[in-house]
């Protein structure tokens, strides 16, 4: 009858243990203990947490006789089995110091035992690791067991060290049952308030990926395309599906762009920002939070709105700089969820990705149109000259010939300054430089000769408009038209498995590689390849000095396949 009763009463004193832990589950101190690490910090939350349990342990114990029936092996075991060897000795270490400072004929025996118990957790958490094990280190089952084991150990090691023997053994007699039931079951529902914790963590934090993930794939593009009214409208529902809140609203800096949810009956798009939440935030670029309790929440547009509170993020662009914000919103009966205010805050660095990606891309693409406009005016003037010249002298001896020039020039003047597209056929490209090479070869006569090695299946292949034509127009102005003899112009087109491989060849051999204005073409073809397909694409130059220089520009076959 006496063990019976002196197991409730330390089974009560155990209880005190399980409130305090529970209490501290409900703290961010609790998150590092849920985790098998060596980082330091844990390993010191550790030792910190389960020493106060150690202490507590012996403090709540009850006297019997010259000694202390206690729950102190709880803090011991759960020291070692959770950080280590290292923490779980000097858990057990600490403990055992504090027990031996209060006296007593076991008081010896109860050190070394503690530091027993402490480093009998931190070699089964050592076996388990190993053993490529480590949730079992968070199984109720397994903390159970061992400190079951530990209290076993610290009954021998009283027998062993505690004298008088006779006393030793009439203690052991008294305790042993009572102290081995309750930290065995205080270690285990420790270890279950520990489990259930994490399990509620990772359930939390994969739901909150989940979220996070669905929300990104959702909105991927939207406001790529422009940070507009329509696309901010899609982005609004969007997060009002995923977040379950109670509205959705995104401004500029000026103005409403997009409204859904409660009170979209006076929340209009397009009406200026009258909200002082959302004016702070553009101001100061800070987060503004209003939960209705400790920052009042009130609508600026209708008094009976039945929001009650907000969550106002900024919303950057280029150089960081405010261009509007995301709103949530909760209505007045509901809670604002912690998860949706961090969910808002990473919804709002991600659409303001997307809005500088899309801003960049529009610079690129007007940077792109600059560039072909440039390609246009590099034309030579003195083309266009020498053009007329060669037509005026055909003319007076062929008029067949002069008809044909004429629609090579059309053709050219045309195609050089308005192209329909940025991309074109390949087909629609060797017409437009046979339409300046034909007019070249009326000029130098049998001194340019011109072959074209292109393949009909590969002139449906589409490529940037004025790929080819700076580059014949380099090969021919300084190459063949400096060159002595008969000038060759040779341009290929070959397939290299799901490469497309073009040749500018000039039978020449003067190509020099250094910086200079007739190379700004050649440059802005290279560039512009590799901007658009990757740096595996491009020209490459290969020239044998005297005989000749060979352009080689290579690019996917499908523009898909970059």
């Amino acid at each position: 009858m006496y063990e019976f009763d002196l197991v409730l009463l330390l089974l009560q004193q155990m209880c005190v243990f399980l409130v305090i832990a529970w209490l501290m589950s409900k703290t961010r101190l609790f998150i590092p203990l849920m985790q098998v690490t060596v980082r330091l910090p844990h390993k010191l939350l550790c030792y910190v947490t389960f020493s106060i349990f150690c202490i507590l342990g012996t403090y709540f114990g009850l006297h019997i006789e010259d000694s202390i029936a206690n729950t102190r092996a709880i803090g011991a075991v759960m020291g070692g089995l959770l950080g280590g060897p290292v923490v779980g000795g000097l858990v057990g270490l600490t403990g055992g110091l504090h027990r031996y400072s209060m006296g007593g004929m076991t008081a010896l025996s109860c050190m070394v035992s503690t530091i027993v118990e402490g480093l009998l957790g931190g070699l089964v958490h050592s076996i388990l690791v190993k053993r490529g094990r480590p949730d079992k280190v968070f199984s109720p089952l397994t903390a159970g067991a061992i400190t079951f084991v530990a209290e076993m150990v610290q009954m021998l090691i009283i027998l062993l060290i505690a004298r008088p023997f006779e006393d030793a053994l009439h203690l052991v007699q008294s305790i042993a049952a009572p102290m081995m039931v309750t930290n065995t079951v205080g270690a285990a529902l420790f270890m279950r308030i520990l489990l259930d914790k994490r399990a509620m963590f990772e359930k939390y934090t994969s739901a909150f990926s989940a979220t996070a993930l669905k929300v990104a794939a959702s909105t991927e593009g939207i406001l790529r395309q422009g940070f507009n009214e329509e696309n901010s409208m899609k982005v609004a529902q969007v997060l009002i599906q995923e977040l379950d809140i109670g509205a959705v609203a995104i401004t500029d800096r000026d103005k409403l762009l997009a409204f859904t949810g409660i009170g979209d009956d006076h929340h209009l798009p397009g009406k200026p920002i009258s909200s002082l939440y959302t004016q702070k935030a553009i101001d100061t670029g800070e987060v503004v939070y209003a939960d209705g309790n400790e920052v009042p929440y009130r609508c600026s547009i209708h008094p009976n709105c039945k929001l009650g509170s907000t969550l106002v993020i900024p919303l950057r662009g280029e150089n960081q700089r405010v261009i509007g914000t995301i709103k949530l919103y909760e209505a007045k009966n509901r809670l604002f969820s912690s998860i949706n205010r961090t969910l808002g805050e990473g919804i709002a660095q991600l659409l303001s990705a997307q809005i500088l990606a899309g801003q960049y891309e529009r610079q690129k693409a007007l940077l792109t149109q600059s560039e072909i406009k440039l390609l246009h005016a590099q034309v030579n003037p003195h083309f266009l000259f020498n053009a007329l010249n060669t037509l005026k002298a055909v003319i007076r001896r062929d008029s067949d010939q002069a008809g044909q020039l004429v629609q090579y020039l059309s053709t050219f003047f045309r195609k050089n300054l308005k192209r329909p597209a940025e991309i074109v056929t390949l087909a629609d490209e060797i017409e437009h430089v046979n339409a300046y090479l034909q007019i070249e070869k009326a000029r130098f006569q049998a001194n340019l000769q011109i072959q074209m090695l292109v393949p009909e299946a590969l002139g449906q292949h589409q490529l940037p408009a004025f790929t080819l034509q700076p580059i014949v127009e380099n090969a021919i102005k300084h190459g063949t038209s400096q060159h002595l003899g008969v000038g060759e112009i040779t341009i290929r087109a070959s397939q290299h498995e799901r490469w497309l491989q073009l040749d500018i060849e000039d039978n020449a051999g003067l190509y020099q590689d250094k910086p200079s204005a007739s190379g700004l073409g050649m440059n802005l073809v290279d560039r512009r390849l590799r901007a658009r397909f990757g740096a595996d694409c491009g020209i490459t130059v290969t020239c044998e000095p005297e005989c000749f220089t060979r352009v080689t520009l290579r690019l996917p076959l499908e523009e898909s396949a970059c």
